[in-house]
């Protein structure tokens, strides 16, 4: 039987007018972290949050803060963001040209350092440097917009990483973020994923239907 996978509800898919009440409420369904998808509208074709906004979500946090930067040059606002709240905070390849001095200057502030790979980034990026890797998540989409559809091609993938992670003897997240839900979310875990990113899957249907679609994710 497949380990309980974390569920980390993406803030991009919550009611921006009241983001303090989403993140309570979500907490209170069962939800394990917080994702929060930072988008510069260069990286990606879209512009979301900022440190500010974790910095005012962290007095409601009462689990860990998923960061994951999709913000390129990454490097000159790391420390902004783990000063702001950020427990986890990951990282594309693309980003930067040194991932392995990225990952650790992250933890040198103090956050669990994560690699963020794209449908076309092969797994091989990480290959001689796992042991300063804390998660790895997929993108089973396309980063910059949420409400995509599964892409069932990184399947495999996962079940590569997963190997990695198994030879490296470390114990490493393995996280899926994109059209995550309770039909793809089976597959994912399957594939050997221990955290599940969903966003859409999470907030339909307002705050009532939040602790039956986490319960739903988890299978």
């Amino acid at each position: 039987m497949s380990p309980r996978p974390i569920i980390a509800p993406s803030l991009l898919a919550a009611d921006f007018a009241r983001l303090g009440e989403e993140v309570r409420a979500v907490q209170a369904a069962g939800a394990d972290w917080l994702h929060i998808d930072v988008m510069d509208g260069h990286f990606v074709p879209n512009i979301t949050l900022g440190p500010d906004i974790v910095r005012a979500l962290k007095p409601h946090a009462t689990v860990p803060m998923d960061v994951h930067l999709m913000i390129a040059p990454v490097d000159p606002y790391l420390e902004a963001f783990v000063e702001a709240g950020a427990d986890i905070v990951s990282v594309h390849p693309e980003s930067g040209p040194h991932l392995n001095r990225t990952l650790k200057r992250i933890r040198q502030l103090g956050a669990r350092a994560g690699v963020v790979f794209n449908p076309s980034t092969s797994p091989s990026v990480i290959e001689w440097m796992m042991d300063e890797v804390d998660l790895i998540l997929v993108m089973s989409i396309n980063p910059g917009f949420g409400g995509q559809t599964f892409m069932h091609s990184q399947l495999a993938k996962i079940e590569a990483l997963r190997r990695m992670i198994d030879a490296s003897g470390r114990d490493i997240v393995l996280e899926v973020d994109g059209g995550v839900t309770a039909d793809t979310a089976r597959l994912c875990v399957d594939a050997g994923a221990t955290a599940l990113v969903a966003g859409t899957a999470v907030f339909r249907g307002g705050p009532d239907a939040y602790a039956a679609n986490i319960a739903a994710l988890r299978g």
